[in-house]
């Protein structure tokens, strides 16, 4: 890492590593949850540099009062923060409209979920213009500049539009979908021309990877890749660049030591006694289409109908995390699964028994430490996802004399687990039923052998793992 002696690290994301609210008239700075926070906080605090973000408010702060704001949790942090504003109609357009209503569904194969309109697209290159004046007057030509995750995928083309040269790497959080979906999109060559314009481009998963390509060569066709492993080069004949697949990942040791933390252990006591003995699942999933809840449910109550020797004798601690609570489709969802939840606990709960404890809420990371120390297993049953390092979270935070986690083949993270994790397909009831069954029967043996085998595996390839390739992949040198 000796190149990147007096160059800056400069991470760009849609939305800062904090949130800002209002309490009466004082704003309030309450650290961000999330992936991309979890992986990135502790590259960034350790190579030092920038976090440019929108501020994920629809109030205009002024910009002295904002850097006022910003600047003391900036000195907590160990890096600079620096917020962008956005108006209320950028919001619908950018946000709301074209990355959560048309990339979002489309890359997760759901583009019967998409909303193709041209306005949506005009205010997503407006707001990423914004950005890159915003950054332009931050960074200096010498930084790098990390842009992440489909919101700002024009970003390094707006660079060239402002006459401004710096060096821009891009990491995609989420799946690419194959050819035939990514075809569907009225705007396909115009986002392949904005992803050329950075000199790496780097991919969760070898298969997002591959899908990529796939869809490079149809649209140039005289396309070829050079090079093999985890860092190829693409040569359109136009542009050439890098372009990666790395698993994001998690602060492993931090998480392991906030899981031994007097308060966690002794809330995760706490839990396991209100558990009366019972074998505890845990779901915790931000509210999403994608993350397969209703069919986590449906799956948890098909295994109480199937196993009746489960009744009373398992619980599922479901936490759901709001999320776009301003696009209708998720308002509709959250009602979907409260009553699903209502069902399945009407049908099966006991005076002495509820088979599903709900909550709809944010949860902090102590708290989340807790419910992952406490539980038995893990349920994840994504649809689709990028990665999913709820997964990985569990498995730190979990000693290796049990515990075990039921994961969805889907996920970005199965690539990665599989020889640990009970792998399950959530569109398949019976199947994941049947996991459920043998997740709780499983001898100690095997869990004990099964988590040793995830905890290795994330020890050795945690999230400073995960950045200093990323960095080197900038470099062209895994």
């Amino acid at each position: 890492m000796d190149k990147w002696v007096g160059k800056r690290v400069v991470v760009v994301s849609n939305r800062l590593p904090v949130v800002l609210r209002k309490n009466r008239e004082e704003w309030v700075v309450d650290p961000g949850a999330g992936g991309l926070v979890t992986a990135l906080s502790p590259v960034l605090r350790s190579q030092g540099g920038l976090w440019i973000g929108w501020t994920g408010c629809k109030e205009e702060i002024g910009s002295e009062k904002l850097r006022h704001i910003l600047e003391p949790v900036s000195r907590r942090s160990g890096f600079q923060i620096i917020g962008v504003q956005l108006e209320e109609l950028e919001i619908e357009g950018y946000y709301h409209g074209f990355s959560n209503s048309v990339l979002w569904p489309l890359f997760h194969d759901l583009e019967t979920k998409c909303s193709f309109s041209p306005h949506f697209w005009e205010l997503y290159l407006q707001v990423n213009h914004k950005f890159a004046k915003i950054v332009a007057e931050n960074t200096r030509p010498e930084d790098l500049i990390w842009v992440n995750d489909y919101q700002l995928i024009p970003l390094a083309e707006s660079f060239k539009k402002i006459g401004v040269k710096r060096q821009c790497v891009f990491f995609l959080h989420i799946p690419f979908p194959p050819p035939d979906v990514f075809m569907k999109l009225p705007w396909r060559v115009a986002i392949m021309e904005e992803l050329q314009q950075y000199t790496f481009l780097c991919f969760q998963t070898h298969r997002d990877r591959k899908n990529f390509i796939n869809s490079m060569k149809i649209l140039y066709p005289s396309s070829h890749i050079e090079g093999r492993g985890m860092l190829v080069s693409l040569n359109t004949g136009i542009h050439q660049m890098k372009i990666g697949n790395l698993p994001a990942s998690i602060d492993y040791k931090a998480f392991c030591d906030l899981s031994k933390r007097k308060k966690v252990v002794d809330r995760a006591l706490k839990v396991r006694q209100a558990a009366g003995g019972r074998h505890l699942f845990l779901g915790v999933d931000r509210l999403d289409y994608t993350k397969g809840v209703p069919e986590k449910l449906r799956a948890f109550s098909r295994a109480l109908e199937k196993y009746s020797t489960l009744q009373d004798k398992i619980m599922l601690l479901q936490v759901l995390v709001p999320s776009r609570e301003g696009i209708y489709e998720y308002r509709s969802l959250r009602e979907e699964i409260e009553e699903l939840v209502r069902v399945v606990n009407r049908r099966f709960s006991t005076d002495i028994w509820t088979p599903i404890t709900y909550q709809y809420t944010s949860v902090s990371q102590e708290e989340l430490a807790a419910l992952y120390h406490a539980t038995d297993t893990a349920l994840v049953t994504s649809l689709k996802d990028g990665m999913n390092l709820v997964c990985k979270e569990y498995c730190a935070c979990h000693s290796s004399n049990g515990g075990s986690l039921i994961l969805s083949e889907f996920a970005g993270a199965a690539c990665q687990m599989r020889k640990g994790a009970l792998l399950v397909n959530p569109y398949d009831v019976e199947g994941v039923a049947d996991t459920i069954h043998y997740a709780v029967i499983m001898s100690l043996c095997e869990r004990k052998s099964r988590m040793t085998i995830l905890k290795n595996n994330l020890r050795k390839h945690d999230v400073y793992w995960w950045g200093e390739k990323f960095l080197l992949g900038a470099l062209g040198d895994f």
